[in-house]
């Protein structure tokens, strides 16, 4: 084994880098002095509903194509070959089911928050349960994220670790703060522009070096890397075509669908054309994504082959590889290794000021404006400002806890996977089922968070006891690595064939990219049948807009009388057109009235729907609560 090798950057380096962080900032200082200068909570969390389809895509992309996703997919497809390139089957039902289900249901209903949603749907208890799991999800999040291209800063260059943690973490802050959510959308779009320079210029110069892609290719045929169709339907199987494809399904619905960050930026657009728009634009931008993470870790295998600077200790985990390499073949061209690492940090700040932004719009709407309803707008501005800084701050603390975890890719999906699919499964039962009550929702929440947490922990200890020698080229955990983490990293088998776990410790092993869809079918199953014994809800009782009618619509082939039995009739209104009319700046409170009182004009075809008149009326306090 040799020792690790550090390599340094040049002055142009420095300056390519230092330029990242000065544009961003100089973004977000130019949407804090510029049009309504972030005065209003609407401006500030919201972008004024103003923005149009192409910069709310890149938007998109950029929030969850961070460094962990630049750092994790070559080393991912350098170490097992190509089978994740299957993830991007994934994105057509992963992108559609947003843009054609989840998309209406919160625009129509003229939302700032998901959560507020949940309170529309359910009751205010439900929506306070979402939002705590939303912010624990998303603080975890980012400190992974801004941990990761700092640690391989670090370990490749020597450029100090916490150094590096610091200046994006205050320059996101910076321009967050300053600059609301129209600041973070547009430095997105810049930093998605530096993020694919970064990746291209690697790829291009690296195949070069090896002799040109047909070589590359060449080499991943005979090292076995080039992956075939693995039809293997074994759910503990690591990665194959159906956890890929199928499981990446849920992933990206917890995601694209039900993540604040995302449905933020949904909201943000100018009509609700252009929001699902910006899903269908944001598809060819992820399998581009996907495809130059994949060719990356390619060229990276035909310049080590087998023998990787992992093996000869030249760097410490896979995770860094990447960086080494970036740095190992860039190393002759001053400018484009600082145009990398460029590239490493845009993911990091597209992704960390997101979560700041969205984090400070869920607590605001969803935990301080509902007691403090007559709040002034220039006061409740200032705390929105105030909470965005709170949460950088929070956000440097937490990539302390980061620094604990093992391999990147895999803690910051499996995450997503452990907290973001009990949050899918809240929404769908809301969504899809309309007899589900408050109360199912609320148990149903919490068995999904239990099941999360019991099978990943379950499945760390279950290594921890096995303690077999590890897999070479995987990264090896240190003694010390934090428990509650470590479970979202790579599994640790050992080199000998070990027999198919059964009961208990096949469920810790499931593979990670299922957590999401099993713990959302968790939510769903106990969150329905508890519904059920504690007295399903009744389709009069619903506040109008909140169910997208999907079971009606599969149960077609069901006599009317069943379907009105099973409260699956009612078609999602189209209030699109009628909305659009109404000024994007009203009032909370006013746009939730006119949406529920349009919504009751056109449901109120038959006079027997009089009968409804108190429920709705108590559906339309509960609407004026959730209020700005």
């Amino acid at each position: 084994m040799g020792e690790v090798v550090q390599m340094h950057f040049t002055t142009v380096d420095y300056v390519i880098f230092a330029l990242l962080l000065v544009a961003s900032t100089g973004i977000g200082l130019f949407y804090a002095f510029s049009g309504g200068r972030q005065r209003t909570t609407q401006e500030f969390l919201l972008a004024d509903r103003s923005m149009s389809c192409f910069p709310v895509s890149l938007s998109l992309l950029a929030t969850f194509q961070s460094a962990v996703a630049i750092l994790g997919a070559p080393s991912e497809i350098y170490t097992y070959g190509t089978q994740y390139w299957f993830l991007g089957c994934s994105y057509f039902l992963g992108l559609l089911i947003p843009a054609h289900i989840f998309i209406p249901v919160f625009y129509r209903l003229r939302i700032s928050s998901a959560y507020q949603y949940l309170e529309l749907r359910f009751n205010k208890t439900v929506r306070i349960c979402g939002t705590v799991t939303f912010i624990f999800q998303m603080v975890i999040y980012m400190g992974v994220v801004l941990y990761a291209p700092a640690l391989a800063l670090n370990a490749v260059t020597g450029f100090d670790l916490w150094g590096a943690v610091l200046a994006m973490g205050l320059v996101c802050t910076l321009y967050t703060t300053l600059g609301g959510l129209k600041a973070v959308i547009w430095t997105d779009v810049f930093q998605t522009i530096v993020m694919f320079a970064g990746q291209l210029a690697v790829i291009v110069v690296g195949a070069h070096q090896a002799g040109g892609i047909s070589e590359v290719w060449r080499k991943a045929q005979n090292g076995s890397r080039i992956s075939g169709l693995e039809l293997n339907p074994d759910p503990l199987e690591r990665h194959t075509f159906w956890t890929l494809a199928v499981g990446g399904i849920f992933l990206m619905l917890a995601l694209y669908g039900v993540n604040q960050a995302q449905v933020q930026r949904y909201l943000s657009s100018r009509t609700e054309k252009e929001a699902i728009m910006s899903c269908y634009v944001v598809f060819p931008c992820q399998q581009i994504v996907l495809a130059m993470g994949c060719l990356m870790g390619l060229v990276m295998y035909a310049r080590y082959g087998e023998d990787s600077p992992l093996d000869k200790g030249y760097v410490k985990t896979n995770d860094q590889m990447v960086l080494f390499f970036v740095m190992d073949v860039l190393r002759d061209l001053p400018g484009l290794p600082g145009l990398f690492v460029a590239c490493l940090f845009s993911g990091a700040l597209s992704t960390i000021s997101s979560a700041f932004n969205s984090l400070a719009t869920v607590t605001m709407e969803d935990l301080i404006k509902p007691h403090f309803p007559g709040m002034a707008e220039a006061r409740a501005t200032l705390l929105s400002k105030g909470l965005a800084l709170g949460y950088g701050l929070v956000c440097l603390a937490m990539a302390y806890i980061a620094s604990l975890m093992g391999s990147v890719l895999q803690a910051a999906l499996s995450i997503f996977g452990m907290v973001g699919g009990p949050l899918l499964g809240l929404f769908c039962l809301g969504m899809f089922f309309p007899w589900a009550n408050s109360i199912g929702a609320v148990v149903g929440l919490v068995a999904g968070l239990v099941m999360a947490f019991w099978i990943g922990v379950g499945s760390f200890v279950a290594r921890m006891q096995a303690g077999g020698p590890p897999v070479p080229g995987v990264t090896v955990f240190p003694d010390t690595v934090n428990a509650t983490t470590a479970v979202m990293t790579t599994l640790i088998t050992s080199v000998a064939p070990k027999p198919r776990p059964s009961g208990v410790q096949a469920l810790y092993s499931l593979s990670y990219m299922w957590y999401s869809a099993h713990n959302s079918a968790t939510v769903v199953v106990v969150g329905l049948l508890v519904s059920i014994l504690t007295g399903p809800w009744k389709e009069k009782e619903l506040t109008p807009g909140t169910v997208f009618p999907v079971v009606g619509t599969l149960l077609f082939f069901l006599p009317e009388r069943y379907r009105e039995k099973l409260c699956c009739v009612t078609p999602l209104e189209d209030k699109s057109k009628a909305l659009g009319r109404q000024p994007y700046q009203m009032a909370k409170k006013e746009s939730n009235g006119v949406a529920h009182f349009q919504d009751e004009e056109k449901t109120g075809e038959e006079e027997a729907e009089e009968k409804t008149a108190q429920p709705s009326c108590k559906l339309a306090r509960v609407e004026q609560e959730t209020a700005l």
